[in-house]
């Protein structure tokens, strides 16, 4: 689905989180392979499952066309901090519910995209009576699961030892859930 853009302020940057065009295809490529290789929160390393520009176009065509999928980007001066997608699907049982997913530039840190891309996504699914959003995070990103409690998320299980990082050891997974409480239910 297509969204209509809005323009955040905050010291020190001013970006325009929109709907994702066929034409940040490239430019989505290269920034989801740099967030990859910036943290250790995200499910891939630098150059795993790597999506080209051919491949994120067809991504952005297909949420552009879906009413229950929904790709965000983050721009400013012209170029992407980063992204987030909710992703649905239309089996009856499930088609309430979307996952969210998002990556940010680490030079883009702390300037609140993430938090409003989250709120972007929110506002779209309530909106559009998508009862539930879910995502995982990484039981070390301690930051980013505040952020997703104080915004209605709560914990709904553990993957335990669910990823091994570079120092070796295994880290549990959290899978937190939104749901909407409608009215007409």
């Amino acid at each position: 689905m297509i969204v209509e853009g809005r323009e955040y302020t905050v010291p020190g940057l001013r970006y325009v989180i929109r709907s994702a065009k066929p034409e940040d295809a490239e430019a989505l490529s290269d920034v989801r392979l740099q967030i990859d290789g910036e943290t250790e929160n995200m499910d891939r390393e630098k150059g795993e499952a790597y999506i080209d520009a051919e491949g994120f176009e067809e991504i952005i065509k297909t949420d552009s066309d879906s009413p229950v999928n929904l790709f965000l980007v983050a721009e400013t001066n012209g170029r992407i901090a980063g992204f987030s997608r909710c992703e649905g699907n239309n089996l009856k049982r499930t088609s309430h519910r979307v996952e969210f997913g998002v990556g940010v530039l680490k030079e883009f840190w702390g300037h609140g995209i993430g938090k409003n891309l989250l709120q972007e996504s929110i506002l779209w699914a309530d909106s559009n009576q998508l009862r539930k959003i879910t995502l995982s995070v990484l039981e070390t990103n301690e930051n980013a699961i505040k952020l997703y409690k104080k915004l209605g998320f709560e914990v709904e299980g553990v993957l335990k030892d669910d990823k091994r990082l570079s120092d070796g050891n295994y880290y549990h997974t959290i899978v937190m859930g939104r749901i909407q409480k409608l009215v007409d239910q």
